[in-house]
C-alpha cells in the first residue's frame, strides 16, 4: 500500500533552467550562464563604553557593489551592445525546483529578477580552436528587484533610496527624514 502524504515541506532544490532578456524583455540574449549580485550591506565598526568589544553594523538599505557577471560561449553584438555607456535593463526569467517532501513530487516555482545597470568589464574571449571563446560581461547594478512565485521577494533601487526586503521598506523612514515623500 504506497503512502500518500498530504503537502507538506517544499525544499529548494536547483534551477530547472532560466533565460535573460534585454530591453523589458523583447530581445533573448544568448548567455552561457549568469551570477546574480551577491547583497553584502555597507558595514562600519561599533564599539565604545557598554558595548563588550567591537562589531560591524550595517547601514540601513545601503549595499556595496552589486556585480551581473555573465558569459557567452563567443563574442556577439549583444555583448557589444552592453559596452554602450549608459543603462541596460535586463530580466532574468526561470524556474526553480522543489521537491515536496509530503507527496514527492516536484514541483516548480517562478523566479523573475529585473537588473538595471551600467557596463563595467566585457572580455573577449580566448582563441583556441574548435574551443568556445568564453567572453564575459559584468555590470554594475544600481537595480535589482525580485519575485519567487510571483511574489516581490526584493527590491533595491539605489538612487531612489529603496530597499524592499519581504515587502519591508527598509528606507521608508530615511526617505521622510531626507525630505522626501
Amino acid at each position: 500500500m504506497a503512502l500518500n502524504l498530504p503537502s507538506a515541506n517544499r525544499i529548494p532544490d536547483k534551477l530547472i533552467n532560466a533565460k535573460i532578456y534585454y530591453a523589458g524583455g523583447t530581445e533573448l540574449l544568448g548567455t552561457a550562464n549568469a551570477e546574480l549580485p551577491g547583497l553584502e550591506y555597507i558595514t562600519e565598526s561599533l564599539s565604545g563604553l557598554g558595548i563588550a568589544g567591537e562589531l560591524e553594523t550595517p547601514v540601513m538599505g545601503h549595499f556595496k557593489s552589486l556585480p551581473f557577471k555573465f558569459s557567452w560561449n563567443v563574442p556577439n553584438r549583444q555583448a557589444i551592445t552592453l559596452l554602450e555607456s549608459r543603462t541596460h535593463h535586463l530580466e532574468v526569467y526561470g524556474s526553480i525546483q522543489h521537491h515536496d517532501s509530503g507527496s514527492g513530487e516536484l514541483v516548480p516555482e517562478a523566479v523573475k529578477v529585473v537588473l538595471r545597470g551600467l557596463p563595467k568589464k566585457v572580455g573577449v574571449g580566448k582563441v583556441e580552436a574548435a574551443k568556445k571563446m568564453e567572453s564575459e560581461t559584468e555590470l554594475e547594478c544600481s537595480y535589482i528587484k525580485m519575485w519567487l512565485g510571483g511574489e516581490e521577494v526584493l527590491e533595491i533601487d539605489k538612487f531612489n533610496f529603496i530597499c524592499r526586503i519581504m515587502g519591508r521598506d527598509m528606507l521608508e523612514q530615511v526617505r521622510k527624514d531626507l525630505g522626501g515623500e
